[in-house]
C-alpha cells in the first residue's frame, strides 16, 4: 500500500479536485483498491463525494469520519446536525470507511475537527499513520487531501504518508508558496526521521496560451524543481467545477482533453512510484 499527500500551503489551486479523480482514475481505470482520507477541517473532498443530505444521514448514524481516528477519549461535541453531545472515541480497528463506488473508499472529514486541541508530545498526530498500517492489507493506495495550512493535520498526513504531491495553480505567487513548503516538509522530515518523497508537481487551472503559465513553467525549469513537473497538465475548465458540483468525475465528462490529462497525471505518478 502507497500513502500519497496531495499538499499545496495555498487554497484555491484544485488540490481537492486532483485528491478526488487521482481516486477515481486508480479505481476505475487500474482496478486498484483506494481510500480516500480528508484531513482538511474544511471537507471539501467530502463535499465533493456526499451530498449535505447523505452527510448528514451518515452523521446521524453515527458511521466514522476522520475525528474517529484522532479522539482518544470521552469527549463533549456542539455539533451543527445534533447539537451538544457527547461520544466514546472508537478503537483504531473499529473505525470502517465509506463506500463511494466499487474500489473506492472514503474516510469523510468532519467540521468538529476544529474542537480537538493536541498538545505537544500527546502522540495523537501518530494516530492516522497507525489506523492505515493496520488496514495496509485492505488497499493499493491511499490519497491523503490535506489542509491548506501548516498544522498538527498536515504534520499528521506528512508521518502517515510515502509520498507528497505538489498541485500548483500556475501563478507569480504559487512558486514561492512551493519553496516554503519545501522547507517546511524538509524540517518535518528531519525532526521527525520520515522517509516522505515528493512526486512532483502538477499543473492545474492551466490556460496554456497565457504569458502567465509560460512564465511560471520557466521559472521552475530553471531551479530545483525542474525534474519534478507533470508533463500532462489539468486545463481550467468550467466543465470540470460543475462536474463535481454534482458529485461526478472528469473521467465521466464527454470532454476528452480533460480525461486524456488526468489519465496521463496518474500513469506518470505510478512511473515516479516505481523509480
Amino acid at each position: 500500500m502507497k500513502v500519497i499527500s496531495l499538499i499545496n500551503m495555498k487554497g484555491g489551486v484544485g488540490k481537492t479536485t486532483m485528491a478526488v479523480n487521482i481516486c477515481d482514475c486508480l479505481a476505475t481505470r487500474y482496478d486498484s483498491k483506494v481510500l480516500l482520507v480528508d484531513i482538511d477541517p474544511q471537507f471539501n473532498a467530502t463535499q465533493c463525494l456526499m451530498s449535505g443530505d447523505e452527510y448528514v444521514k451518515y452523521l446521524k448514524a453515527g458511521k466514522d469520519t476522520i475525528l474517529s481516528i484522532f479522539e482518544k477519549d470521552v469527549r463533549a461535541y456542539a455539533s451543527s446536525i445534533d447539537g451538544p453531545s457527547t461520544k466514546t472515541a472508537k478503537k483504531l480497528d473499529e473505525i470502517k470507511a465509506c463506500n463511494i463506488k466499487k474500489n473506492f473508499d472514503l474516510i469523510p472529514g468532519n467540521l468538529n475537527l476544529f474542537q480537538i486541541e493536541m498538545a505537544s508530545g500527546e502522540g495523537r498526530e501518530n494516530r492516522l499513520s497507525k489506523y492505515l498500517k493496520g488496514i495496509s492489507e485492505q488497499y493499493d493506495f491511499v490519497i491523503i487531501d490535506t489542509p491548506p495550512t501548516p498544522s498538527i493535520w498536515m504534520t499528521s498526513a506528512l508521518i502517515a504518508s510515502d509520498f507528497y504531491l505538489i498541485p500548483v495553480k500556475p501563478e507569480p505567487l504559487s512558486f514561492t508558496g512551493i519553496d516554503l513548503l519545501h522547507g517546511i516538509i524538509e524540517d518535518k522530515r528531519e525532526n521527525l526521521d520520515l522517509k516522505i518523497e515528493c512526486l512532483g508537481i502538477i499543473y492545474t487551472m492551466v490556460e496554456e496560451d497565457s504569458i502567465v503559465f509560460r512564465q511560471a513553467k520557466a521559472s521552475l525549469s530553471s531551479g530545483r524543481w525542474k525534474d519534478y513537473q507533470y508533463k500532462k497538465f489539468m486545463h481550467k475548465r468550467t466543465v470540470i467545477a460543475r462536474e463535481q458540483t454534482n458529485g461526478g468525475f472528469i473521467l465521466s465528462l464527454d470532454k476528452d482533453e480533460c480525461k486524456v490529462a488526468l489519465v496521463g497525471i496518474v500513469k506518470e505518478m505510478l512511473k515516479r512510484i516505481e523509480r
